[in-house]
């Protein structure tokens, strides 16, 4: 109860604070965003060992299947206890800002170490463009960690897949903080359990096993969101670029959108202010990213193995190799948002040149395939396979 009663109070004073920083963090980030973030993997690699791999290696840590399971069981009870069948939702990324019609194009210049999978060719692929908050729960958009995620499903893509519950798709995902929130599934394991406790700021300021290296990196990219078009994301995590060699992703925003949140300092926001400025934004202009990939050159500084080390780009330089565009359009109708329920997102949706690497994308295949059969199995809401036809009233 002491614990709960402290994290709550921390809580509120991060909420009286989002509502502050409009006004002052994007010229505090353009200053010291990047300093801050180098010392922090400084003092990340300081405590590192060199585990031996080479490029694109992998090496289950101990005890891997244990804490995957403790992932599975903790979030299915969660899920469990928040929702009823017919309403069940997903227990990350849980709240949907919108699920939007868009195009994948590789470009024609992609170097050629590039050149594998679906960057082979230059060539364009319609897409289900989703956009969502932190979870495991939905609160106003003033209220949650400042938090956005993008999860991109691409369709008519040729050739064989690793999961063979869909024949033609690639999903790339990506969130707005470039290292992911735990270095490993032993770590995850253990937030998901201070997350089912109600308190999961403890995962990081436990004297017992602390991650304040961690909080502090996230913190530099968690904010008070204005809108999901125009942030940057991160793949976090790396995936193969063919054979013997590992990659990164990220999204970078080319698109002005609409930033204005009603009612702050003060005031009440409306809830879902963030799909409000999506909406407003997407009646006057298209919306297009660069999609960037950056190649490990450096087994140690850039790992497979631990996602809360940033790639340095003074070792690999991000490169551009395709391009989203998300037309104008209208996204808000009931029958668009039910939609998402029946969509899974799944790195391991995914062309063999392009496997999932790491500890953290290895949980990632059990975890999202058995938890998204679960939530649409309790919403008797079949999954399916999208192919861009879809229409909606």
């Amino acid at each position: 109860m002491v614990l709960r009663a402290l994290h709550n109070a921390l809580v509120s004073f991060s909420h009286a604070e989002r509502r502050l920083e409009p006004f002052f963090r994007a010229p505090l980030d353009a200053l010291l965003r990047d300093p801050q973030a180098a010392l922090i993997q400084a003092l990340i690699n300081l405590g590192r060992r060199r585990d031996g791999l080479a490029l694109a290696e992998e090496r289950l840590i101990p005890d891997e299947a244990a804490h995957i399971q403790s992932i599975i069981d903790t979030m299915r009870v969660h899920m469990n206890s928040q929702y009823h069948p017919g309403d069940f939702k997903r227990a990350g990324n849980t709240k949907t800002h919108g699920v939007l019609r868009g195009e994948v194009t590789i470009r024609d210049d992609v170097p050629a170490r590039m050149r594998h999978g679906i960057l082979a060719e230059p060539r364009s692929y319609r897409a289900w463009v989703r956009y969502s908050g932190p979870g495991p729960d939905s609160p106003p958009d003033i209220d949650d960690v400042g938090f956005v995620s993008m999860t991109i499903k691409m369709m008519g893509v040729p050739g064989p897949k690793l999961l063979d519950d869909e024949k033609f798709t690639q999903d790339l995902l990506g969130i707005c903080t470039p290292t992911f929130v735990t270095p490993d599934a032993r770590a995850n394991a253990k937030l998901q359990v201070w997350s089912y406790e109600r308190t999961p700021l403890w995962y990081f300021f436990d004297p017992r096993d602390s991650h304040l290296l961690d909080f502090w990196m996230q913190a530099l990219w968690n904010k008070t969101q204005s809108n999901p078009l125009g942030e940057q994301y991160f793949s976090c995590v790396p995936y193969l670029l063919g054979d013997g060699q590992a990659m990164q992703y990220a999204f970078y925003p080319k698109t002005t959108v609409k930033r204005h949140i009603p009612g702050l300092p003060l005031g009440r926001p409306p809830d879902n202010y963030l799909r409000d400025n999506m909406i407003a934004t997407l009646k006057e202009t298209d919306v297009e990213f660069d999609i960037m990939v950056q190649v490990q050159t450096d087994a140690f500084r850039m790992p497979i193995e631990n996602a809360s080390v940033l790639w340095p780009q003074s070792l690999s330089p991000r490169v551009p190799v395709a391009s989203l565009r998300i037309p104008m359009q209208s996204f808000d109708s009931p029958a668009q948002f039910a939609f998402a329920g029946v969509l899974s997102y799944n790195p391991w949706h995914c062309l063999p040149e392009h496997r999932p690497l790491g500890n953290q994308s290895r949980t990632r295949l059990p975890l999202y395939t058995e938890l998204s059969r679960y939530r649409q199995a309790m919403n008797r809401t079949p999954h399916i396979e999208p192919t861009g036809d879809e229409v909606f009233p």
